[in-house]
């Protein structure tokens, strides 16, 4: 594994499942949220975005984490193994409102400067609605590459601990 993509809910644990997967393997983490936004959630045009993730898939190597649906056709494209981190909406719910309580207003190491953690009910509701509405489209983006590159479902932190674990 050279070029790896981490996806998922948020609140999967996708940022510090990536870092240490990239500690293990020697290779960079490339956190999509970081590069995404600007301080103060400013949003980045498109077109510049799509440019900065084609940039960074580049790269000989890499652990990339982030969702983005509008560049997961690049990162899908450039990348040898995708791991989606599909733990329970439960799970990542907690996570999410935990991780906000840790980091109120302060940014996470992840994320941004100048991009202090906020939990709001929109996002709130995506993470609990992404079983329904956005799991089912990136299962099958990701299962028509099963020919062509390697495919990980980690279905329980449980189940990426074991996989940390066995990666050499």
């Amino acid at each position: 594994m050279r070029r790896v993509l981490v996806i998922g809910s948020g609140g999967a644990g996708k940022s510090t499942f990536a870092r240490r997967l990239a500690e293990r393997l020697g290779l960079p983490v490339i956190h999509l949220d970081r590069v995404y936004w600007r301080a103060g959630w400013v949003e980045p045009p498109k077109d510049e975005w799509r440019r900065t993730v084609e940039e960074l898939c580049a790269g000989d190597s890499w652990v990339m984490d982030g969702n983005y649906s509008g560049t997961l056709d690049v990162r899908l494209e450039a990348c040898d193994a995708v791991i989606f981190l599909d733990l329970p909406r439960t799970v990542c719910t907690w996570r999410v409102i935990k991780r906000g309580l840790k980091y109120r207003g302060k940014s996470r190491p992840d994320m941004a400067e100048g991009c202090h953690e906020q939990v709001n009910m929109e996002f709130l509701l995506w993470v609990w609605n992404y079983p329904r509405r956005s799991r089912p489209k990136v299962l099958a983006r990701v299962g028509a590459l099963s020919e062509s590159k390697r495919i990980y479902r980690l279905r329980s932190s449980a189940e990426a601990e074991r996989f940390l674990a066995e990666v050499k």
